[in-house]
C-alpha cells in the first residue's frame, strides 16, 4: 500500500530498501497554529535565476552499480574515521529501539525487526520482556511483511546492498532456512496479502515490464504461482474480500491514485473512484457491504476518512485542521484506528466501524510526543503500538482489546548514555520573504561557543515532513556544539494540500526561496554580541538536493554543505531514475521535455559558478532512486572549477545506508566536516 514518507537525513542513514527518499509507511504526530498559504494576490517571490544551462556534455547513463566504473568506486571510496570519532558515533548509534512488530493470533509471540546485528533482521520474543531470539541473519536487510494467520510462516522481504529490488521469502515461525517465493535480479517483489485460510499469498512484481506491476497468487502448499492481473500501470492490492474480490489502486502521480475492484474469477475490472481526477486517495473495505473507507483531502484542505457508498463520500473523522496521517481497520471490522498529524506530533484515535462513534483506547504514557499504530492480529484481538516519549528510544506495547491494558514487550536501549539529558525539540517558525511562517523543529545544546553554529537539515521527499520525537542522530550534532534545525518548507506534507502542492512542477521556482530564507532569519536573529552564527546546510535525498540548492543557487546563504543521495540536475535525474519511479517523479517535478527550462533553472548544477563554500557529497552506488551519476557529475563540475569539495561513494549501499558501519561513516564524516568549516576544528 502507498503511504507518506517522513524521513529526514538521519533516518535515511538507517533506512531500509523500499523506504528512504520517497515513501515511508505510517509515520504520524503538539499543537501548532495553522500555517496559512500565501494569498493568490500575493505570490511568493521567485528566486534569482540565470539562463538555463545544458546538461553535462557527456551525461551519465543509467543507475545502480553497473552504471559506475570500478575506477570511480576506488577513487571515491569512503575514508575511515579516526578511532576517537568512531567511538563517539558508534556509542550514539547504540541508542536505538526495535520495531513495534507483529503478534501471533494468540498474542503470545512477537516478531519484530532490529538492526542490532549490524543489518536489519527479524527477532522473536516468546512473551513480554523475554530474551529475544534472532531468526534471520546475514548482511542482507530483511523486513517482516506479515505472519500467516495460522501462525506457521513468516513472510519476509529481503534486499541486497540497497538495490531496492527485494525478494519475497517464507520462513517457519520456529526458525530455519528461508524458502524463496521470488527474488529476481532487477525486479521488485512485494507482498500484497495472505488469504484468511493461510493457503495463498498475493504479491506484485515488475517482472513483465519494469515500469508496471503485475499481481500474482502463490500457493503455499505446492509452491506454485499463477498470474492474476497484468494490466500496465503501477498497481497495488489495498484490500480483499473473502469471496476473492480485490480492491486495487493504480498510482498515477505523486500522492495520486485511482481505485478499482477486480474479480479474478471473471476477470472483471470495475472503476470505483479517482479515474481521471489525479487526487490523493487511500482506501480499504469498510464494515458494511458496498462500503469503502477512504482517506482523502478531496473535499477539504486536510485529509479525512470518509465512508464511500455508491459514489458518495460521507466524512467519519472530525473536521479538524490536521491531516489524518494513516488509518486501519482490522480484518474482523471491529474498530477503526487512525493517527492525526498535529503539526509534526502524532496522536491516535479510534472509531466504531458501524456507528463511527469514538471508542475507548488504551491509556498511553502521559505526555508522549508520538504514538504510532502498529499491526492488528487477524482475529482483531491484539494491536501493537510504538510510543515515543521524547525522553528515550521508542517503546513497543500491545493491547488486548478485551481489557485495553497496555503490555510493554520491549524497550529501547541507551547503553552508557543518559538519554534523559537529550535536547528536546521546540516548535518554532521563520518568516519567508512573502511573510509566510515556515514551521521548524529546533534543538539547542546546553552550552556552545557563542554564537552557536547552526545546522539546517532539510527533509527528503519533497513530500515528506520533519517530525517531533526522540532523535539520537540530531543529538550527535547537538553534543558537538551545534543548534539543530529541521524546517518544513512549502511542499512538505502534514499541513494541508495547499502547502503540499505549493512546489509541484514549475511552481517550485516560487517557493524554493524558503531554503535561503531559513538562513537569512537565523543570521539575523540568532547572533551574539553583534556577530552572526555560521550556518551549515544538510540533507538526504530531496534534502540532499535542497542542500545543493542552498550551496549553488543561493551561494553565500550557508557556510558549508553536506548532501547525501541528492540529485544535481533534475533533467538527468528524471532520465535515469528507475523506470517504475519516473512517472511518479515527473508529476512532482515536471516533465523533462515540456518543463525542461524550468527544471534546468531549478537544477543546482546550473549555478556551479556561484559556489564559494566547501561541500561534502555522499552517495550509494546501488541507488535506484537517485543515480550515482548525479553525485559524480556535480563533483566533477566543482573539481573543474577548483572548488572545495569531497565525494564519498559507498559501493555496498543504495538510497541511504543500511549497514551499521556505513551509517557511522556518513554521520561521522558529516559532523567532522561541519566542525572543521563552522567551528574551525581541523580534522586529524
Amino acid at each position: 500500500m502507498r503511504s507518506t514518507h517522513r524521513l529526514g537525513v538521519l533516518a535515511l542513514l538507517g533506512s531500509l530498501a523500499g523506504l528512504g527518499c520517497e515513501i515511508e509507511k505510517n509515520a504520524a504526530t503538539p499543537e501548532q497554529p495553522r500555517i496559512a498559504a500565501p494569498p493568490p494576490s500575493c505570490p511568493p517571490a521567485a528566486p534569482t535565476v540565470v539562463a538555463a544551462a545544458a546538461p553535462p556534455a557527456t551525461p551519465y547513463s543509467g543507475h545502480g552499480l553497473s552504471s559506475v566504473s570500478p575506477e570511480i568506486l576506488a577513487e571515491f571510496a569512503p575514508a575511515k574515521l579516526p578511532a576517537d570519532v568512531s567511538r563517539r558515533i558508534q556509542s550514539m548509534l547504540d541508542v536505538r529501539a526495535p520495531g513495534s512488530g507483529r503478534l501471533t493470533e494468540a498474542g503470545k509471540t512477537l516478531f519484530f525487526s532490529w538492526s542490532i546485528s549490524g543489518s536489519r533482521q527479524i527477532w522473536r520474543l516468546d512473551g513480554p520482556q523475554r530474551f529475544p531470539v534472532q531468526v534471520t541473519g546475514g548482511e542482507d536487510s530483511t523486513a517482516l511483511a506479515t505472519v500467516t494467520p495460522d501462525g506457521r510462516y513468516l513472510v519476509l522481504s529481503r534486499d541486497r546492498k540497497g538495490e531496492e529490488n527485494p525478494g519475497l521469502y517464507l520462513q517457519d515461525t520456529a526458525g530455519g532456512p528461508l524458502v524463496e517465493v521470488q527474488h529476481k535480479a532487477g525486479v521488485q517483489t512485494s507482498l500484497q496479502l495472505v488469504t484468511d485460510d493461510s493457503k495463498s499469498l498475493y504479491y506484485r512484481a515488475n517482472d513483465i515490464k519494469n515500469d508496471s506491476y503485475a499481481i500474482y497468487r502463490y500457493d503455499l502448499a505446492d509452491k506454485k504461482r499463477e498470474l492474476v492481473f497484468d494490466k500496465e500501470g503501477i498497481w497495488s492490492v489495498d484490500d480483499w474480500k473473502s469471496d476473492g474480490r480485490l480492491l486495487l489502486s493504480k498510482e498515477v502521480g505523486s500522492n495520486m491514485a485511482e481505485y478499482f475492484e477486480y474479480a479474478p474469477a471473471t476477470k472483471t475490472l470495475t472503476p470505483l473512484f479517482g479515474q481521471g481526477e489525479r487526487e490523493d486517495y487511500q482506501a480499504v473495505y469498510g464494515a458494511a457491504e458496498g462500503e469503502i473507507l477512504v482517506k482523502t483531502p478531496k473535499l477539504g484542505e486536510f485529509r479525512r476518512v470518509y465512508s464511500w457508498k455508491a459514489g458518495k463520500l460521507t466524512p467519519i473523522t472530525p473536521d479538524v485542521k490536521h491531516d489524518v496521517e494513516m488509518f486501519t481497520i482490522d480484518r474482523q471490522k471491529q474498530r477503526i484506528l487512525y493517527q492525526l498529524n498535529e503539526g509534526g506530533y502524532f496522536k491516535v484515535h479510534g472509531l466504531d466501524p458501524k456507528t463511527y462513534k469514538e471508542i475507548k483506547l488504551p491509556d498511553f504514557p502521559a505526555g508522549a510526543d508520538n504514538v504510532y499504530i502498529g499491526a492488528t492480529t487477524r482475529n482483531g484481538q491484539f494491536t501493537t503500538f510504538a510510543v515515543d516519549t521524547g525522553k528515550g528510544p521508542l517503546q513497543s506495547y500491545s493491547t488486548d482489546w478485551k481489557t485495553r491494558k497496555l503490555v510493554a514487550w520491549h524497550a529501547g536501549s541507551s547503553p552508557e548514555i543518559d538519554a534523559t539529558r537529550f535536547a528536546r525539540q521546540t516548535l518554532e517558525s521563520f518568516p519567508a520573504r512573502d511573510g509566510t511562517q515556515i514551521p521548524m523543529f529546533v534543538r539547542r545544546p546546553a552550552a556552545c561557543d557563542k554564537p552557536c553554529p547552526v545546522i539546517v537539515d532539510f527533509h527528503g521527499g519533497p513530500e515528506g515532513q520533519s517530525t517531533a520525537g526522540f532523535n539520537p542522530g540530531a543529538q550527535a550534532f547537538v553534543e558537538a556544539g551545534f543548534i539543530y534545525v529541521e524546517p518544513n518548507v512549502r511542499g512538505s506534507d502534514g499541513y494541508g494540500k495547499t502547502w503540499l502542492h505549493a512546489d509541484d512542477g514549475p511552481k517550485r521556482l516560487a517557493v524554493i526561496t524558503d531554503i535561503e530564507d531559513a538562513s537569512k532569519y537565523i543570521r539575523a536573529s540568532w547572533g551574539d554580541a553583534g556577530k552572526a552564527p555560521k550556518i551549515g546546510i544538510y540533507g538526504g535525498s530531496y534534502g540532499g538536493y535542497s542542500s545543493l540548492v542552498g550551496m549553488t543557487m543561493f551561494a553565500g546563504a550557508y557556510d558549508a554543505g553536506v548532501e547525501i543521495v541528492g540529485f544535481s540536475n533534475i533533467v538527468t535525474f528524471l532520465q535515469n531514475t528507475a523506470p517504475y519511479r519516473r512517472p511518479l517523479r515527473v508529476s512532482e517535478y515536471g516533465d523533462p521535455d515540456k518543463d525542461r527550462e524550468a527544471l534546468l533553472k531549478l537544477s543546482p548544477i546550473t549555478y556551479i559558478d556561484r559556489v564559494r563554500a566547501p561541500m561534502l557529497l555522499m552517495q550509494g552506488a546501488n541507488d535506484p532512486r537517485v543515480p550515482v551519476g548525479e553525485a559524480v557529475q556535480i563533483y566533477r563540475a566543482l573539481e573543474a572549477k577548483k572548488l572545495a569539495a569531497k565525494l564519498y561513494v559507498f559501493a555496498d549501499e543504495g538510497h541511504g545506508a543500511q549497514k551499521r558501519e556505513n551509517q557511522a561513516l556518513m554521520l561521522g564524516h558529516s559532523i567532522r566536516f561541519f566542525q572543521e568549516h563552522l567551528q574551525g576544528k581541523k580534522a586529524q
